[in-house]
């Protein structure tokens, strides 16, 4: 099986599988792309000052899908892109050392997260003989697992900036964001 990937320098096949290793051709795209590197001369700070949590999900392509360039933002990304405690600490991060007061969060449909239940740690567990530290964070609902998600963002004690928090649902059939509103009440 091939599978391709574009990268800003140019469309680069990633061949998966076969006798090239997925990571060997990726190490050899980073040789190709270093070649023409110049340091943008940025600093950590994002210039947008907004940090994005979303899901880790291959299929969303986040810079162009808000217009975003390198260097405008923080992206924080896992699988549901929920917020954990991890991603509480990054924006803390975030937030306190770098500068960011905004904050967007973004699931997505289809998510795998929705397919997914907290068995898979039982399942985990009786496979590897030690049962994982960390919850699934499964969800049923989509847009209610924003509405926690923003909700998770709002009550933290360690975020400077709570206030501009807004949360949203990626279609990854058409590429719209549709906005999902703590109360439950869409517009």
């Amino acid at each position: 099986m091939t599978t391709s990937a574009s990268s800003s320098t140019g469309p680069q096949d990633i061949a998966v599988g076969g006798d090239d290793a997925v990571i060997d051709r990726l190490v050899e795209a980073n040789a190709r792309y270093a070649e023409a590197f110049t340091d943008p001369g940025m600093d950590a700070r994002p210039v947008r000052q907004v940090a994005v949590v979303a899901c880790m999900d291959a299929r969303l392509d986040l810079h162009k899908a808000l217009g975003l360039r390198l260097g405008d933002c923080h992206t924080i990304r896992n699988a549901g892109g929920v917020v954990t405690d991890d991603v509480i600490r990054s924006l803390t991060i975030s937030q306190r050392a770098l500068g960011t007061r905004s904050v967007v969060l973004i699931h997505h449909t289809g998510c795998g997260m929705e397919t997914v239940t907290e068995d898979f740690r039982h399942d985990l567990e009786m496979e590897v003989g030690q049962r994982p530290s960390w919850a699934v964070e499964a969800f049923r609902d989509v847009d209610q697992d924003v509405r926690q998600s923003i909700q998770r963002v709002r009550t933290s004690p360690f975020l400077l900036h709570a206030d501009d928090v807004r949360g949203f649902v990626f279609d990854v059939r058409t590429g719209r964001l549709r906005e999902i509103h703590p109360a439950g009440k869409e517009a």
